[in-house]
């Protein structure tokens, strides 16, 4: 069985140097063969990989971009380039700063067992951020939840078979939103738990906007039950209003409208003939093992 783990980096080679000695160590007597392929996305720092413990590792590459174009679409290019130019059977795309712990890895392998034919996600059940980051995050899936009737509690941890992929790298929505897009392509999926772990080094880069960025992206690959949903609160809320319930219960309607504006503008990011084209981003190919 060959599994390929896609790790898309942004300068944060100290973390990525550990992350291979930490799954190279945790994926020690599993009876598969394990790839490492890292899409460096037009990082500005050096490259830099110093990991010394990696005998358990099949081959490890470094897909460099000459433009960066962010997490999500770093995936979506790996994805392409894995199903186009790799022999595999199984992707586990995951972070490449320690908050994906590479002890998990074993957890899906297992679970192969059981079902190999569907994609397998890792549940958040604990978090490590910080307490608003986690009070977001929450305000995130309950209006995930109201607006799309999708409830997502997974990330980029996942493990894909190859038909998967193929439905993943030829669908829009994977551009903008892999867990959006994986939720809307296969409803059938298992489960497996997984405790979001701590940054190896430094902070987390991840800014306020590009938190709500995030979520929408998500929330915009449902856009037309969004917009359904959103009318028939808004019908709902009117009859409210009519039978005289204090004015100040108007005060979520542009909220509701904003959200409605916000999420058909962030859907625009999905784009079809980009992911096709995006191995066109790629300038160099470094095998490091």
């Amino acid at each position: 069985m060959k599994i390929i783990i896609l790790v898309p980096i942004y300068n944060d080679w100290q973390s990525a140097s550990k992350l291979l000695e930490e799954i190279n160590s945790n994926i020690a007597g599993l009876q598969s063969q394990f790839s490492i392929i890292i899409i460096n996305d037009a990082s500005t720092d050096q490259q830099s990989i110093n990991a010394l413990n990696t005998e358990n590792l099949q081959s490890i590459k470094i897909i460099n971009m000459k433009e960066n174009r962010g997490h999500a679409r770093c995936i979506a290019t790996g994805l392409k380039h894995i199903f186009e130019k790799e022999e595999f059977d199984y992707v586990i795309p995951m972070d490449g700063d320690g908050e994906d712990r590479p002890e998990e890895i074993k957890n899906f392998v297992e679970y192969l067992n059981y079902t190999s034919d569907k994609p397998i996600v890792g549940e958040r059940v604990k978090r490590s951020e910080s307490l608003m980051f986690k009070f977001c995050y929450s305000i995130h899936k309950i209006l995930t939840f109201a607006f799309t009737g999708q409830s997502i509690k997974f990330g980029n941890y996942t493990c894909l078979p190859r038909t998967t992929v193929e439905k993943m790298i030829n669908d829009k929505a994977t551009w903008s939103s892999f867990s959006g897009a994986l939720t809307k392509l296969e409803k059938d999926r298992s489960i497996v738990s997984s405790i979001r772990g701590t940054r190896y080094f430094d902070p987390s880069k991840m800014s306020f906007k590009n938190l709500i960025i995030h979520s929408l992206s998500i929330i915009s690959v449902f856009k037309l039950s969004v917009l359904i949903r959103s009318i028939f609160f808004l019908i709902v809320y009117l009859f409210l209003i009519h039978q005289n319930i204090s004015a100040i219960m108007l005060i979520p309607i542009p909220l509701i409208i904003l959200l409605i504006v916000l999420v058909f503008s962030i859907s625009k990011r999905e784009n079809l003939e980009l992911l096709k084209n995006s191995l066109s981003n790629i300038s160099s190919i470094d095998n490091i093992k």
